[in-house]
């Protein structure tokens, strides 16, 4: 299905937004209440709208133009107001299949702090104005920009608890004037309305603090709005949960009385009576509550006295294994503190002995320079770098050839047990085969029949003495034939097993075989080859490695890191292609 195509005014005003500069972004922002309300509410074009506002990042635009200062813009702070309302249209019903997680997670939080910021600063210009006109301007623009809060949390609920925990709600909700108080009231009303649970999942301290503001609010004023919204909003919290009604009664001790005697008769006595109702039974719960807590802690009062003196009489075994466990941990600390000096004094010791060893060999450079003719000094240095570089190379082959031998530790492990695997099944195969070639040749003939036999007579007598003869000589040769090729099978079966038997012991030996420090004449004569030519091309590749050896070390530096320990085939004319073992030969 062919995607529909985007708006043209949308495009148009993405591309005006782009090229202009930032002062002039908030009016052409004021276009998009013509494009959002060229399409119903809730239908596909609408939806399709919003996704395209926010594709091109407009809808992103009206959240950040909200933090700017309107003092000077065109339209002042009424278009301010005009932009939360659409901010809050293009956010509400809108779904966003494409990386949702900046949608939900960082452009809807942003959109509602800066809409509490700007009714701040609302709400502070209003309390500041003078004149009346100026009053119902900023006070209209206070009511337009809670309106577009309400409505945006309305159509995303995870935003209440954000909301309720914003510093700037609880700015809002903590002034004295009685009509933006009461609009940030409705505000805590339509939040209740929406998620009565909101307040069991905020924060203790922002929770006791928009309880503190309230009871604040009917004590401190007169006002029967600002006392019957007060009153609405702690009804609202004491249904959400009985837990609110608990700490309602718990932390305002004296707010049933300031209810009753204050706002009685003010004209909105109906929800005052169930607010009073619902503090009452909560009182007299409480007070069961507290008779049977008093009980409780008796019997727990009684029941520690008892596991008091109970523990008591066992006191003094306890404090016995308590000092015996103490000096067993107090020793180990002291063995290891022990410990610890003692290597570090050896480390110390180590460290003094080498320094001196190494001054000691400086002072005999030193001394030997002396001695040394001026004319030799030259070759005496070569001499010693050479031994230097010769040692170096003997250490670092240690080093290649044990890290080599400990990485191949494992795969040779594993390859001698897939070794004794595969010996196994091979004996086990050969066995089975040798069974069936035993058992095949020799089958007993199912006896003839008595129709069988007379057949056969019959035919006997009427075939000649000289085709008979023919017939019997072919079955002889035939069968010569048979009994010679299961001799040859046998014999190359036999061969074979003793190669393979012969090819594991090579291996065994090869694998078990002992270091050159360790080995003996014996051991050497395991491997020794009985055949003249092996043993003349092994003694001349012998004295081709020695030769390579007696090489001076600066022929031998660009072979310290090549991947192998072998020596170039250009160095050495020779091809080792076989190994014989104990005179035997296998590739």
């Amino acid at each position: 299905m062919k995607p529909a195509a985007v708006d043209s005014r949308i495009l148009a005003l993405a591309a005006q937004v782009t090229e202009s500069p930032d002062q002039d972004v908030p009016v052409l922002l004021l276009k998009l209440k013509e494009i959002l309300n060229s399409t119903s509410l809730g239908s596909k074009e609408s939806q399709k709208i919003k996704q395209d506002l926010y594709y091109y990042d407009l809808v992103q635009y009206c959240v950040l133009v909200l933090k700017q200062d309107y003092s000077r813009q065109h339209g002042g702070w009424t278009t301010a107001a005009q932009l939360a309302e659409i901010l809050s249209q293009c956010c509400v019903g809108l779904e966003v299949k494409e990386d949702p997680e900046e949608f939900y997670n960082k452009l809807l939080p942003a959109a509602a702090e800066n809409l509490l910021f700007l009714g701040r600063r609302l709400q502070a210009r209003f309390i500041r104005a003078i004149k009346d006109e100026e009053k119902r301007e900023f006070l209209w623009c206070f009511q337009t920009t809670t309106d577009a809060i309400c409505w945006l949390f309305g159509g995303h609920i995870q935003l209440t608890e954000y909301v309720l925990q914003s510093n700037h709600f609880l700015q809002l909700l903590i002034t004295d004037d009685v009509k933006t108080a009461g609009a940030v009231m409705s505000v805590l009303q339509n939040i209740l309305r929406v998620n009565s649970s909101v307040l069991l999942h905020v924060d203790e301290k922002i929770l006791h603090s928009v309880l503190d503001e309230l009871v604040y609010k009917l004590s401190s004023t007169t006002n029967p709005v600002t006392g019957n919204a007060a009153t609405k909003l702690l009804l609202s919290v004491a249904e959400s949960h009985p837990q609110l009604v608990d700490l309602l009664s718990t932390r305002y001790k004296g707010l049933r009385t300031l209810l009753s005697e204050q706002w009685t008769g003010k004209g909105f006595d109906r929800n005052l009576n169930q607010l009073l109702d619902l503090l009452y039974s909560e009182s007299y719960r409480k007070g069961e509550m507290q008779r049977l807590h008093q009980a409780a802690c008796l019997i727990q009062a009684v029941w520690r006295g008892f596991q008091s003196r109970k523990r008591l009489n066992t006191l003094p075994k306890v404090v016995t294994a308590l000092q015996r466990s103490f000096r067993v941990k107090r020793e180990q600390e002291l063995q290891h503190l022990k410990r610890q000096k003692e290597d570090e004094t050896l480390r110390q010791q180590l460290q003094l002995q080498r320094q001196k060893a190494m001054r000691l060999f400086h002072e005999r450079q030193l001394t030997l320079l002396e001695i040394v003719p001026a004319g030799q000094v030259d070759r005496h240095i070569q001499e010693m770098e050479g031994k230097a570089a010769l040692t170096i190379q003997r250490h670092w082959r240690g080093y290649r050839a044990r890290r080599n031998v400990h990485q191949q530790r494992q795969s040779l492990k594993q390859y001698k047990a897939a070794v004794i695997i595969q010996r196994a099944a091979h004996k086990f195969l050969g066995k089975c085969q040798r069974k069936r070639k035993a058992l095949s040749p020799w089958k007993e003939p199912k006896e003839l029949t008595s129709a069988q036999k007379l057949a056969l007579q019959q035919k006997a007598s009427q075939m000649s003495e000289e085709m008979s003869k023919e017939l019997h000589l072919q079955a002889q040769e035939k069968l010569t034939q048979y009994l010679l090729r299961c001799s040859l099978d046998r014999k190359a079966d036999q061969r074979r097993e003793a190669l393979l038997a012969q090819v594991n012991t090579d291996m065994e030996l090869l694998m078990n075989a002992p270091g050159l420090v360790d080995a003996t004449e014996k051991d050497l004569d395991v491997f020794m080859s009985r055949s003249v030519p092996v043993a003349c091309k092994a003694r001349q590749s012998h004295n081709t490695m020695l030769k390579y050896t007696r090489w001076p070390w600066w022929k031998k530096l660009g072979d310290e890191f090549m991947d192998d320990d072998m020596i170039p085939d250009d160095v050495l004319n020779t091809e080792f292609g076989t190994l014989f073992i104990g005179g035997s030969k296998s590739s």
